[in-house]
């Protein structure tokens, strides 16, 4: 009886160990655990101590050709083009642009491709859960006088190819969609998509800002003709990006900025060494980590998803549970508003999917796509897990959500009348 009570109390003890070791981690400097990943991730210290020489002493300008601070600040830079290069498979590393990131390189591919081929085609095809920028250039183009077709999504949030094919036509130059959705992380079939747009003589361009560093990509074998690049989403630092640009079969774009003629004329501007030898760094990391950082996602993402639900009953989880990075998890909480649940999880770095921008009210258009409800897309929470995320914030991020979704619940008088058994959705609400 008395071991008993003593293996109690020290099972107990551990537990409360446990719990104020992840409440101290919380608290410290008074800055909440970051679970955020797919907004930005933390610069890799490694990145950080090769980019520092070029904050220094190396701070020659790349394209000054007559000394020697502008040849190495040079070898530097495509040094790193070779390393990206590396990464996603190019064949050359001239097919690699460097951009101030990838709202950039969205900006170049859809508008530089469609203005370039403009007079013979004029017919460009995307889907409706893009990034707001390719979403917004398309929209630019349809005022040039372009025909987009928005492609709808199933519920699990992929597309349908058998759709995709049918909205092709002779005259459409460009197919633009999403590897990895930066709201509900659903991994886009990128392979067929290409193999279907090369047979149709259709340049592909993907949005790749979510899924590069995280998961496979090779350009030749998913015919993939332009793709998107972020720097600060793969670890590296913020403000650079980079966009691949095929040469065989060649990809013309006519280029949006003017200027000294840079990035073999199609983004001018100088190349700012510091940031492009940090995102060279951060490909060559991810080059040699993918494998181990993948496991680690899956093994922090299960573990979630198994406290959350079988804590918490009425939970969604968006998007493709299968064809999906285990480290974006966007949850739907019925019943609970996800502004109020945020404020809650204050200790906590979260977004909500239930706006696209701070300053919008309205639901996010990634989840009315996908066919949520709007209630349930107001409800929404993304959990963005990465490379130096712990088990231990995992589990004190779980218990604190489940703490307050309970909370929250059982002050919602929606919440108390489906414990009745009442159907909500054959009530008649009135207006007042």
């Amino acid at each position: 009886m008395v071991r008993s009570k003593r293996a109690n109390a020290k099972s107990k003890q551990q537990s409360e160990n446990e719990s104020s070791k992840a409440t101290l981690i919380a608290s410290i400097n008074g800055r909440p655990l970051y679970m955020d990943a797919q907004a930005t991730t933390p610069l890799d210290p490694r990145v950080l101590d090769a980019m520092l020489p070029y904050l220094t002493s190396l701070f020659g300008n790349p394209h000054s050709r007559t000394h020697a601070y502008g040849w190495e600040s040079e070898k530097a830079v495509e040094d790193a083009r070779q390393d990206i290069a590396n990464l996603i498979g190019a064949s050359d590393p001239k097919e690699i642009v460097f951009t101030s990131g990838a709202t950039e390189c969205n900006n170049i591919a859809v508008k530089g491709v469609a203005r370039f081929y403009g007079e013979k085609k004029k017919h460009i095809i995307t889907t409706q859960t893009e990034h707001k920028c390719v979403l917004d250039s398309c929209r630019m183009l349809q005022n040039e006088g372009f025909d987009v077709t928005y492609l709808p999504v199933n519920t699990n949030g992929l597309i349908c190819l058998e759709q995709l094919e049918k909205a092709m036509r002779k005259d459409t130059v460009l197919v633009s969609i999403m590897a990895v959705n930066n709201e509900i992380g659903v991994i886009q079939p990128i392979e067929e998509i290409g193999k279907l747009c090369r047979s149709r003589k259709v340049f592909f361009h993907t949005d790749a800002a979510q899924a590069v560093g995280k998961i496979a990509i090779d350009v030749n074998k998913m015919n993939i003709d332009l793709m998107s690049i972020s720097g600060h989403k793969l670890y590296g630092p913020k403000g650079v990006g980079a966009l691949y640009v095929r040469r065989r079969p060649r990809v013309r774009i006519e280029p949006i900025q003017s200027g000294g003629g840079q990035e073999r004329g199609l983004r001018s501007g100088t190349v700012p060494t510091p940031l492009v030898v940090g995102m060279g760094e951060a490909c060559k990391l991810a080059l040699n980590d993918m494998e181990y950082d993948h496991a680690w996602m899956e093994k922090l993402s299960e573990r979630l998803l198994t406290k959350i639900t079988t804590n918490l009953t009425h939970v969604i989880r968006n998007g493709d549970p299968v064809h999906s990075y285990p480290g974006c998890i966007n949850l739907s909480f019925a019943y609970v508003e996800g502004e109020s649940l945020l404020m809650a999880l204050k200790d906590v770095a979260l977004s909500s999917g239930s706006a696209c921008t701070s300053a919008s009210l309205e639901p996010s258009y990634v989840l009315r796509a996908i066919g949520a409800d709007e209630d349930l897309a107001h409800s929404s929470i993304r959990f963005g897990l990465g490379r130096f995320t712990t088990m231990e914030e995992v589990d004190y991020t779980a218990e604190r959500c489940i703490k307050h979704v309970l909370r929250l619940r059982e002050m919602s008088p929606l919440w108390e009348m489906v414990q009745e058994g009442i159907d909500l959705k054959s009530i008649k609400w009135s207006q007042h």
